[in-house]
């Protein structure tokens, strides 16, 4: 369809649009993972047979278990020179100790199988676009320029929305993004019905303009992730939600019960509770002392999140290749916890949640899901 033709989809047209895609979706998402396609291996991205993968929703994508989350907070202690100050989206992007350090652990990511990077900034698009250069088959790419979102009051139109974008895959040399998943508020509640309308029908013309191959969201309000996957279904494909290492799915009225029916992929941000000191005891160099005790801490709680088998893949930022074979050792060592790891991983959690700087108090309410 020309961008003319899109251009003349009104509201209306749109609401219709989605309303027959949610009485037909929901047949089909009944459905859910039982109409997965069996894994075909060859057409998984970066495949190897140490690592496991999961099917991404209904979008017909298989992703790895663990996934990269595209923050590279603590990036300081491998590429001391990129910074200034203490800010993680400080980094010089341009700067060579930087931008090998991302090519480095990308490329790591591949060998070991990881296949799926996040990226949320307009810092972050830029580099990983750039560091995917040459290889872009080998990685799906989710694609979020936030400062230019949902959480700026300037675009929350569709076609601001859609302007984002291409700025976006222009900068970063991209002919497409594997997932578009706009970031929302925290408190996404806040979006009013008319706005998350507009939200949607950016999300399906850039699918039907194949600048996207899937699309979603990034949310942390739980009820409202329900509402927008049961009213938009055949919009939603993936869902970027909090997932802890503490998080655990509600016996009832879950919002895992709207993933399943409508088969909706969602990727779990924040498995370490932002890289909590009740967590991690060092400060991510290679040579802390506390560098055993963090890797066997980071694997726990992987291991933890995978065991609920509650969301598609935890996305944790990682700053070095040692860092991703370490979240490959997670993935292949035994999801049941014994007795004393339990009790580790319940104070942890514990000490987490307690200990939560007052920007992430609201991983609080990520608890039950």
């Amino acid at each position: 369809m020309s961008d003319a033709k899109q251009e003349k989809i009104g509201r209306r047209d749109f609401l219709k649009r989605a309303a027959v895609g949610a009485a037909l979706g929901i047949a089909g998402a009944q459905l859910g993972a039982a109409a997965q396609a069996p894994m075909d291996t060859s057409k998984i991205r970066s495949y190897n047979p140490s690592m496991e993968y999961r099917p991404l929703g209904k979008t017909g994508l298989w992703v790895s278990a663990v996934c990269l989350g595209g923050h590279w907070k603590r990036v300081n202690k491998m590429a001391p020179s990129a910074y200034e100050g203490d800010n993680w989206l400080g980094a010089d992007i341009n700067n060579a100790d930087f931008k090998q350090n991302r090519y480095d652990v990308l490329t790591r990511c591949m060998e070991v199988g990881i296949n799926y990077v996040d990226a949320c900034t307009w810092k972050e698009v830029v580099t990983y676009g750039w560091a995917l250069q040459g290889r872009r088959d080998k990685m799906h790419l989710g694609f979020s320029w936030f400062e230019e979102e949902m959480r700026n009051g300037n675009f929350r139109t569709a076609e601001a929305l859609l302007r984002t974008l291409e700025k976006g895959m222009t900068q970063a040399k991209l002919d497409y993004v594997d997932l578009w998943r706009i970031t929302m508020n925290e408190g996404s509640s806040s979006h009013t019905q008319g706005e998350v309308e507009e939200m949607m029908k950016a999300l399906q013309t850039a699918k039907e303009q194949g600048k996207a191959r899937f699309t979603g969201f990034s949310s942390h309000d739980r009820p409202h992730i329900k509402w927008m996957i049961e009213t938009f279904p055949t919009i939603v494909d993936v869902a970027v939600t909090p997932f802890h290492l503490s998080s655990r799915e509600k016996p009832t009225d879950s919002l895992f019960d709207a993933v399943r029916q409508y088969n909706i992929g969602v990727f779990g941000i924040k498995p370490f509770g932002g890289g909590s000191r009740e967590v991690f005891k060092g400060d991510s160099g290679l040579d802390d002392p506390n560098a055993k005790a963090d890797d066997e801490s980071a694997r726990l709680a992987i291991r933890r999140i995978l065991w609920s088998n509650c969301i598609t893949a935890p996305i944790p930022g990682l700053i070095n290749a040692h860092q991703v074979d370490n979240m490959a050792l997670a993935v292949r060592e035994p999801r049941e916890l014994d007795a004393t790891e339990q009790a580790k991983l319940e104070r942890m959690g514990q000490r987490m949640l307690a200990n939560l700087p007052p920007d992430y108090h609201w991983l609080r309410d990520w608890e039950w899901v």
